[in-house]
């Protein structure tokens, strides 16, 4: 196998310490406080890469109040493929801190996974990159193919900078394919390649009322209460069967294609396990008709993430609330814009408002959805690498989840977005106990390895 193969066997105690190192940075993109921790993790890995050999490190800063793009170059491979390397270096709160077994940010091996927040998203998986990188260098001092590191440290909180960054087309990021390491395997020990993700629109719905908080005994009756006010509309937005109620919603919503379809089905899915021993969960809900995973990877939904407003503290205050919000995203499919959903929704929500009460909308975030086609070099070399490595055949698998780059370096750079992921369906993304299979981690360096090896014979 090669110099670069007998590094990563020798060197998996050395790449485990280096991932905890960065592990024990909370670098969480949506707290303020933290600007600090989100330069040390760009700092970590633009210190990593120059360590190993890559060339043209730095920091790519944005506007004010942005985390800087991570990149890197080696170049020295004239005449074969570029390949970009995405991921982030930005993690999700950890909050509730009471369910975690160990402190997010001191990571604990147990029973061969690696515990702590972004072990598996995205850190793990990046790190995993960098190594497979470094194999080569170290062990033969060059790379079979070029290969570009773009790494971002804002995905968890919409990734402004490095969208207006690729939106810019700089020569500095022409490559041949991209590769994004933030997926997931189907199933543990399936090698899998994810060709399509889910769209998001994300927005934030205020209700407002009377001009201050009112006591509930004096005006209760008579004063508009935007508590209500949100329930209703709310309901109003999807209805107890599980379909979306905005007009003209689903109107550019296609079914995926028959062998797409029998594809699916071939996949070892347990409908029992993955409600109980994935979702903790006791019943599954959805339109009737299309199957679970077709209501997870190819259909629209609508979801409320939270609702704040009047008194939750503890005991009673009788106060009706001059205002309250509600979080709510809906994932699109493809063929569904954006701005036409946005427009869709928030002139369904001013249809839906009751009397005496004003709404706004606040669009958060927003990203269309994204499918690749398999019948290309750089997904057919992956899919081998994969099964080399996991000596089984690849499967490929659509997520129910949103990554915007992937539709924004496929449409700006007009290159083929490789989706290789290492992660487990139960490793806890954005919940308490994250975790990443230390097997898989070790695994996916080696699968990453063989792939540069299959893009530059």
């Amino acid at each position: 196998m090669g110099t670069a193969f007998e590094y990563y066997h020798t060197n998996q105690g050395v790449f485990l310490e280096g991932l905890k190192d960065l592990l024990r940075i909370p670098s969480i993109s949506t707290l303020p406080e933290h600007r600090k921790d989100i330069r040390r993790a760009a700092d970590f890995l633009a210190s990593e890469l120059t360590g190993m050999g890559m060339q043209q490190v730095q920091l790519i800063e944005g506007k004010e109040g942005q985390n800087p793009l991570v990149y890197a170059e080696w170049m020295g491979a004239p005449g074969k493929p570029t390949v970009l390397l995405y991921g982030h270096y930005d993690v999700q709160p950890p909050d509730p801190l009471d369910e975690w077994k160990s402190p997010p940010f001191e990571p604990d091996v147990r029973s061969e996974n690696i515990y702590a927040r972004g072990a598996v998203d995205d850190k793990g998986q990046v790190y995993l990159l960098v190594k497979a990188v470094e194999g080569f260098l170290k062990g033969y001092g060059k790379l079979p193919i070029n290969i570009k590191f773009l790494v971002e440290g804002e995905e968890e909180v919409g990734g402004e900078h490095i969208e207006a960054y690729v939106k810019g087309r700089p020569a500095l990021i022409k490559c041949d394919a991209a590769v994004i390491c933030d997926t997931e395997m189907f199933a543990p020990e399936l090698p899998t390649i994810t060709t399509g993700l889910r769209g998001l629109v994300y927005t934030e719905l205020e209700a407002r009322g009377a001009e201050h908080d009112l006591h509930s005994g004096m005006y209760g009756g008579a004063a508009p209460n935007p508590m209500h006010a949100l329930a209703q509309i709310i309901m109003g937005l999807k209805g107890a069967d599980q379909k979306i109620r905005i007009p003209g919603f689903y109107k550019r919503v296609t079914k995926p294609s028959k062998a797409e379809l029998a594809a699916w089905k071939r996949l070892p899915f347990n409908e029992k396990k993955f409600m109980k021993g994935e979702m903790g969960a006791t019943a599954l809900v959805g339109e009737k008709g299309p199957t679970v995973l077709e209501r997870l990877w190819s259909r629209p939904t609508l979801e409320v993430h939270g609702i704040r407003g009047g008194f939750t503290g503890e005991g009673a205050k009788t106060v009706i609330p001059a205002a309250a919000t509600a979080k709510i995203s809906m994932r699109l499919v493809p063929e569904m814009e954006p701005k036409e959903v946005i427009k869709q929704y928030t002139s369904y929500v001013k249809k839906l408002t009751p009397k005496g009460i004003a709404t706004k909308v606040r669009v958060i975030s927003s990203a269309p959805a994204s499918v690749v086609s398999t019948e290309n070099r750089f997904i057919e070399a992956a899919a081998e690498a994969m099964q080399q490595v996991f000596k089984k055949k690849t499967v490929f698998m659509r997520s129910g989840g949103s990554i915007p780059i992937a539709g924004l370096l496929h449409d700006e750079l007009g290159v083929p977005v490789v989706m290789m992921g290492f992660g487990l369906p139960d490793d806890n993304l954005h919940a308490p106990n994250e975790k990443f299979h230390l097997p898989n981690f070790y695994r996916g360096i080696e699968a990453m390895g063989r792939y540069f090896e299959l893009l530059g014979q």
